[in-house]
């Protein structure tokens, strides 16, 4: 089967997307700097607690999964998505430079007409000045012209059950109309809702405002469990009480494997 995708960062975000793929019988190759995690793959093992060995060993076996640290086989595919990390900095500023040294890497190496999509988390106007900037530079083609670009925010939920990737709606946002069209038609063959917006900022906007949300609910939570302590509240009785409520309280997400009952974001609630 010829290579048609390549997965940049195999972690947490990337291994689940390079499995989903191949299980739409897209043929992925996984690229990652580091070499144990590329020997593990083709070996048919996993680093990452929740994905089964069985699964990768399945994929690896029918070839619909292969992993290298060679990043000219970027040649070889029609669509690469950059999955890399954007830690904090030490004066706790967002670090691209992964995401930088990824369009480098990959930048000599893209044909005419390839896809390249971002999503790392990282704040707006990364794909459409940053990255575009060192893809251009370093392949001499256009974006928009010669190849696509577009953003696409993770919404990976780590520790969750094989196959909820597809039930969760996928914002893409594209540096062109032609690029928004190609990246809806790749995610198309994975994802079974599509939420497309009109640029890759409001894509990447709408990643952090996610982002945010829950971590301005998880603080919230965290000091009202401690006041409430202190009064003798219990704060579990609480949350039960107000989530009856039909709008305007939203602190809740559907929790998988409990038949659509609403859990609490209280799995990051600190002890008392």
């Amino acid at each position: 089967m010829t290579i048609t995708i390549s997965i940049v960062g195999l972690g947490y975000v990337g291994l689940p997307l390079a499995i989903q793929f191949a299980r739409a019988n897209v043929s992925v190759l996984g690229l990652d700097v580091d070499a144990v995690k590329v020997d593990l793959i083709n070996q048919g093992q996993s680093y990452i607690r929740h994905i089964p060995e069985t699964t990768i060993a399945e994929l690896v076996k029918e070839k619909r999964l292969s992993a290298s640290t060679d990043f000219s086989r970027i040649r070889e595919v029609e669509a690469v998505i950059i999955c890399v990390p954007t830690p904090l900095s030490k004066n706790r500023e967002p670090d691209i430079s992964f995401i930088l040294d990824t369009g480098r890497a990959i930048a000599p190496h893209l044909a005419k007409g390839t896809l390249i999509v971002l999503e790392s988390t990282t704040y707006p106007g990364t794909t459409d000045e940053n990255l575009r900037t060192v893809l251009e530079e370093g392949s001499g083609m256009k974006a928009g012209v010669d190849f696509h670009l577009a953003f696409s925010p993770e919404r990976e939920d780590p520790g969750s059950e094989q196959g909820k990737l597809r039930r969760v709606p996928k914002v893409v946002g594209g540096y062109t109309q032609a690029c928004l069209e190609r990246a809806v038609a790749l995610y198309g063959k994975v994802v079974d809702t599509i939420v497309p917006v009109s640029s890759c900022r409001v894509a990447e906007a709408t990643k952090l405002l996610e982002n945010i949300f829950r971590s301005v609910n998880v603080a919230l939570v965290n000091e009202l469990k401690l006041i409430y302590a202190a009064m003798g509240i219990d704060i579990w009785e609480v949350i039960e009480a107000a989530k009856t409520k039909p709008f305007g309280f939203m602190p809740f997400y559907p929790g998988p494997g409990l038949g659509g009952h609403c859990i609490p974001i209280l799995p990051y609630l600190e002890s008392a």
